[in-house]
């Protein structure tokens, strides 16, 4: 059943995915775990080379505190934590591609 929007709920609705998109680098992140993508952490620091460690640890906390993305740890040594998005974090997938999209349109 698809939710009725009313003018004030369609702005609430956007208002608090931009709080759960927030942030320098959530976004940087998620296009590099798009497309059913499993990252190391090591291999994010590396992708992302203008992201501090505490940075990067603060976003992907907050991401997966968010739903959007799944954090599996191997109990190895040494440590190995991978990261991917969630199934609801990759339908963001078009909804990004669409404001890339809209944002080309505009130059």
């Amino acid at each position: 059943m698809t939710k009725k929007w009313t003018p004030a709920s369609a702005a609430d609705g956007v208002e608090q995915v931009l709080k759960i998109l927030e942030g320098k680098w959530k976004l940087v992140i998620l296009f590099h775990l798009f497309g059913g993508q499993v990252k190391r952490f090591s291999e994010l620091e590396k992708a992302i080379p203008a992201i501090t460690q505490k940075m990067l640890i603060q976003q992907l906390r907050q991401m997966e505190a968010d739903g959007i993305v799944t954090r599996t740890i191997y109990h190895q040594v040494p440590p190995k934590v991978e990261y991917r998005l969630t199934d609801w974090g990759q339908e963001l997938c078009p909804a990004l591609d669409a404001l890339l999209k809209w944002a080309e349109n505009q130059k």
